[in-house]
Order: C-alpha cells, then structure tokens, then sequence
C-alpha cells in the first residue's frame, strides 16, 4: 500500500481499508475503481470494503519513528483507494485509525474527502485541541462541488486545510479565505476530460491573491506541464509535538 507515494505531494500513502461509493462527477473515472476491477476487488466500489493487514497498519508506527530519529515530518496521505470519512465502513476501524494518528505525531496526516458534511460528526472532539498534525482536504472539481464543499471545510478546526481542485473538470472561483494550500490537477488514464490551462491559471492567481500556497500536480492526461504553470508549494510543516492521547 504504498511505502513511497508516487503522488507528488505526499512522501507516503496509507490506506486502512479499501473501497469507496461514487458521489460526484469526479469520481466518473476513478482510477481506484479501475485498480480494483484490475486486481479482482469490483466488489468494493459496489458496496463491500475491505480492511487492510496488520502488517499494512504497523507501517505508519515505522514512518513516525524514522521521523522522529530524522527530525524531517513526511506528509501521510491517508485513504488513497477509499475516503476516510465513508459512512458505510464500521465505525471500530475509523477510530482504530483515530488511535493510529494519535500514535503518530511526526506524521503530517492529509484526509482528503470527497464528504466534508460527516466531518463535524465523526471526528473525534480531542482533534482540535492538539492533533495539529492532521491536514484536513475536500474535492472541488466543479463550482458546484466548490460551494458545497468548501464551506465545510473553512468552519472545520484543522490547523491546515487544503482543497484538490483534481480533475478539475471546469474554471471555477472557490473561496479561499481560511485555504492553506490549493492542488491543482487533470484527469489522467482511458476517458480522461480535456482541462483548459486557463483554469489553472486563474486558480494560480487566486492562490496568490489570498495567500494559498499553489500546487499544480500534472495536465489532462499528463501532458507537458506549460513553464508558467509549475509551480509546486506546500503549507508550512506542522510544528514539532509530543505524542497525544
């Protein structure tokens, strides 16, 4: 489950379970799906999730100790093939991963989420008082999506919040007031939609205006990034802290 992410802007992915539902048009050509479907899992963008190894959840416990002998914070995408606030998995695995974050306080967790709505009711109060290494994200692939989503996202607690304009499938104008960090990016893989470089362009400059550090991650089917658009900045790491409760 990944020990070094090939996505650009974590260092590692970790995924406790398997397994999502389709919600919104970003989720047309979701590239987990067509992992499961190649690797015999179908069943879990059905309905069915499935709960990784023992081994695979002992991997974080490594990261935050060659972390701490280190002293360099790697950034922990969690939830690459499923969404960490998905209403359907049982309810003991989200807090056997609250425990785990917990854990793990070297760690720059990143829960990305597609359901900004369950966030208020299935985090754990002591999240906001202390668990400054959890780096909250929604999707906003449209405008639709943006101002649904968004809003969520800014009255939430997290020290940093972050927002995946990925696949960006129009030009939209999120409000980025309270946004630490924008990560901008096409579809890639069979069927991937067009993305206008406009659209990034004006989301770089958005960025700029409000202080949003801007993350341009690749073009529509990993075209050739234009010079002027790659740009590739993170939010300032989480300060260093003891392990909590």
């Amino acid at each position: 489950m990944a020990e070094n992410s090939k996505i650009e802007w974590t260092t590692h992915t970790f995924n406790p379970w398997v397994g999502c539902t389709k919600i919104s048009p970003a989720c047309d050509h979701c590239y987990a799906e067509g992992w499961a479907k190649r690797t015999g899992g179908a069943a879990l963008w059905q309905g069915e999730r499935r709960r990784t190894t023992p081994e695979n959840w002992r991997k974080p416990l490594k990261w935050n100790a060659a972390a701490f002998a280190s002293s360099v914070r790697p950034r922990v995408f969690c939830a690459s093939l499923a969404d960490v606030f998905d209403n359907q998995i049982p309810a003991e695995w989200r807090s056997d991963l609250w425990h785990l974050i917990a854990q793990t306080p070297w760690l720059d967790w990143l829960l990305l989420t597609k359901r900004p709505q369950l966030v208020a009711r299935m985090a754990p109060d002591k999240w906001w008082s202390g668990w400054d290494h959890v780096w909250l994200g929604a999707t906003a692939e449209n405008a639709t999506e943006a101002q649904r989503r968004v809003p969520y996202l800014q009255a939430s607690h997290a020290r940093t919040r972050f927002l995946s304009c990925e696949p960006l499938l129009e030009g939209i104008t999120p409000d980025l007031v309270g946004i630490d960090w924008l990560i901008c990016g096409g579809e890639s893989g069979g069927g991937a939609r067009d993305m206008d470089p406009t659209w990034a362009r004006s989301l770089r400059d958005q960025c700029a205006g409000t202080g949003t550090a801007f993350f341009m991650k690749q073009m529509a089917r990993k075209a050739e990034i234009p010079p002027d658009l790659l740009v590739r900045q993170f939010p300032p790491s989480t300060p260093q802290f003891a392990a909590v409760a």
